[in-house]
This record gives structure tokens, sequence and C-alpha cells, in this order.
């Protein structure tokens, strides 16, 4: 009996991000199912998905860039499959797989131009959102999609409440542009926040490109309190502790863009609070884009409009023990019902037909 094949492509695999991470582990799930998986990817970055990305194939291969092949060389490696998925960058293909699945990770209407042409190329595909706030600009440009939302590595989960330290902790890429972290805002209302609890520290983790790596330099000069740390490029162990020693977590995400003309520029999901719900710290995000669709304001995290309302809302969690105990254990229950790894395994499945 032929098995099965499946191919992706994206043309940011050299990020290795939370994004980048949702849809290989897509391809995962097929791997699992024993399909021959291909990425469309010019050298063998295996070791570094597994390693950054702590994912692991049992059929993986590693075939020439598509968007280096001519037109003919494209239509002879795609029509054998069974399954095409692939990352937008505004560019479509003409896909003779026998279905087509488009990822949709940023709410950018640029990458979403469905022109007569690009209309005849996707005519045959399926949409897949990473969210619902995703999802629900995808409806307003005409494209309708189905949900998948990611899940979070078993790794993180933290079944039973631990002591924690005094450490505000945010997670994300050191970048300025796109939906940027807003890593300058977040300090400067930790500087408020440190006057009134000087024991704090405040981490900030995340990868840094090489290209990126200036603005870094820039806030460690803007701020060269030895209470704020910066932690680049570090191993998933050492973020896994990050996440499970903090008290808080932080997310500025958006802050300060206006989401109805700048979609893309808000958080599109929100992957590293979901890992630090599923770690037992409570997260605080800025109001806005996928934290809405996933926080109920202080049930499950706390969302806040301005840095007075996060500043209140902390001092009110910091001083409510009993409030920071029950939260801890919510925000765990909501990680571990609807973001287990199971969970996204049965709904890809689904979505995908996989038997």
């Amino acid at each position: 009996m032929r098995r099965k094949t499946v191919g992706l492509y994206t043309p940011y695999l050299d990020i290795m991000g939370g994004g980048e991470k949702h849809i290989l582990s897509i391809l995962k799930v097929f791997d699992d199912a024993d399909y021959n998986t291909i990425l469309f990817w010019d050298t063998d970055v295996s070791t570094e998905i597994k390693e950054k990305l702590k994912l692991t194939f049992k059929h993986l291969r590693f075939e020439k860039d598509l968007k280096k092949m001519t037109f003919f060389e494209k239509a002879k490696k795609l029509a054998p499959l069974d399954w095409l998925l692939y990352v937008t960058d505004g560019s479509y293909f003409f896909s003779p797989a026998k279905k087509t699945a488009i990822f949709c990770m940023v709410p950018d209407k640029k990458l979403y131009n469905l022109s007569p042409i690009n209309s005849l190329k996707t005519a045959n595909a399926i949409f897949i959102a990473n969210s619902h706030f995703t999802a629900g600009w995808l409806h307003k440009w005409d494209i309708s999609s189905q949900v998948v939302y990611p899940y979070v590595s078993s790794e993180l989960f933290i079944s039973e409440p631990r002591q924690r330290s005094p450490i505000v902790l945010t997670v994300g890429r050191f970048f300025k542009h796109l939906h940027a972290k807003r890593q300058q805002d977040l300090i400067k209302t930790f500087l408020r926040f440190h006057e009134h609890h000087p024991e704090y520290v405040l981490v900030l983790a995340g990868g840094v490109k090489e290209e990126d790596s200036q603005y870094v330099r820039e806030l460690k000069d803007e701020f060269p309190q030895s209470f704020i740390l910066f932690k680049t490029n570090i191993s998933f162990d050492t973020l896994k502790d990050l996440y499970k020693n903090s008290m808080m977590y932080w997310h500025f995400t958006g802050f300060g863009v206006d989401a109805t003309a700048h979609p893309e520029q808000v958080e599109h999901l929100g992957m590293t609070p979901l890992e630090a719900m599923a770690s037992r710290t409570v997260p605080f995000c800025f109001n806005a884009g996928g934290p809405r669709e996933l926080i109920e304001n202080g049930k499950n995290g706390f969302l806040f409009n301005t840095e007075e309302e996060l500043l209140r809302q902390t001092s009110y969690f910091l001083n409510t023990p009993t409030l920071q105990q029950k939260m801890g254990e919510t925000v765990y229950r909501f990680a571990e019902k609807s973001f287990h790894y199971d969970a996204f395994t049965l709904h890809v499945k689904k979505i995908f037909k996989i038997k």
C-alpha cells in the first residue's frame, strides 16, 4: 500500500519562532500518522527543529526550496503530494497536489490580496488560521478559514503549585517591525512598578537574529539597571525554568497600536502567555488581538489597556495571596484542557481528515 505524502513550504523557517512551531506541529501529526513528510528548504535543519522547537520526525526529508524551482519543476514535485501545506508571504502557487492548505499567521491584508489570478491559484485550497482573531480579519477580506490553535509543549505543564521568585517575565523575539513585542514600553512600566516593589527583577527572554542585535544593544544602553536582565537565544530548558519560577508574566504586544487600522501589529494569538499559563504563571496581557480571546479578565489572567491599569492589577494580585493560588490553578486547568498536544492532534486529524 502506497504511503501518503505531505509537503510543507514556509519562507520563514529561518526564524524558528512560535508560528514555525505551529505549522511544523501540524506536519508532525501527519508524520505520526505514517505519512512521508517533506520540507521544501535547501538545508537540513532537523537538528535546529529538534533543539529549538522540541519536535522530532520519523519520515522527514528536505528538498529544494519551492521558490527556486521553475514552474515545471514545481508542478512535477507537487503533483504526487496528498497534501501541500504552505505559509504565504503574499505570493501563491498553482498547486497540483491532491489537496492544499494555506496557513495564515498574520492578519496583514497585503498577504491576502486575492486578485483574479491569486483566486485561481487558491480555488481548491483551504485556509487555516492560528486564532479566531486572525480568522475574523480574513473573513473581512472575503476569505473563509478554519482555526487550528497551537499546543503547549508537555514539558511546560507544572502539575503542582510551587514557590515563586520575585520575577516578572516576558518572552518574545527582539525586533521592531510587524507585531513587535514592545519591550521598551514594558521596561518603562516595570520601572514604575519597581519603585514600589524593589525586590523584583524583570527578565526579558527571546530570540535575536543578527539583524536585530542592534535593537538589543540599544535597550541595554537605555536601561542599564542591574534588575533588568536580558536572556537572549536561550535553551528550552532555561526558558522552562523561567516560566515555572516567575511570579507574573507580562505581555505588551500591540501596546499603543490602533488594532483596527493595524491588526498585523497586535498579538495574533499569544503563544507565550499560554506557555506561562501551563506553568501556572499568571499572564497580564495588553487587551487586543489573540489574548482577548484567550483570557477572561480576572479569571484566568488579566487584560490591561493602560500602564495605570496594569499597575493596579499587579498590586491587587500581589496583595491577595488567595487570588494568586486560585488563579494559578485556573490558568493551569485552562491550558491543560484546550492546549495539550492530545487535543491539538485530534483537531488537526479532523480538519485534514487524517486516519
